[in-house]
């Protein structure tokens, strides 16, 4: 292949691979039956009248397989803090004492087994979305290469399939992925 389609196709794996990456990173923050300081990764907090990250304002723990324990680094937070785990809608009451805040992990029921699972397959989706949507527009680029003479219609051909190749494994990997998340949220 010339060096024009190798670096288009480099280009792609890399975004296919970032994608992956972040469809895994999204993953972590779908509760199953373990605490994982992952959980809080989505939670906003107001504080001082700016949304910030959770992750930003406190040191999230799991000491235990069914608690965390989030350790606000400006004490005065703590209330503010409190109230966006209450609000983010994670099935988690969160109780302080002041200097921490404790989050028991409770069992989780069949019916919000289901829904997890549902929610994991739109994640999955959405990183196979991403993927393809490299491809496409890879595709167009190696189109254009060939409209502007820069290869040749045989070199567009394998460079395609060496996309549609590289496309396959990623979505595969990203479907695996996805397969082990549902078995770790069903378990029980």
């Amino acid at each position: 292949m010339s060096e024009l389609t190798d670096e288009l196709i480099a280009d792609a794996r890399d975004r296919m691979t970032k994608s992956v990456e972040a469809t895994v990173t999204n993953f972590g923050t779908i509760r199953t039956g373990r605490a994982n300081p992952h959980l809080l990764d989505r939670v906003m907090v107001d504080y001082y009248g700016a949304q910030t990250q959770l992750k930003q304002l406190a040191t999230v723990q799991a000491p235990e397989a069914r608690l965390l324990t989030v350790t606000p680094y400006d004490k005065s937070s703590i209330n503010a803090i409190e109230k966006s785990i209450r609000e983010a809608d994670l099935g988690l009451n969160p109780s302080n004492d002041g200097n921490v805040i404790r989050l028991t992990v409770p069992e989780l029921t069949e019916e919000r087994r289901k829904d997890l699972v549902k929610t994991a397959r739109t994640i999955a989706e959405e990183g196979r979305v991403g993927i393809r949507n490299v491809r496409r527009e890879v595709m167009h680029d190696l189109r254009d290469l060939k409209n502007e003479g820069d290869v040749g219609a045989d070199e567009e051909k394998r460079a395609e399939a060496e996309l549609q190749k590289l496309t396959d494994e990623r979505i595969a990997e990203l479907d695996g992925i996805l397969k082990a998340k549902e078995a770790e949220i069903l378990e029980v």
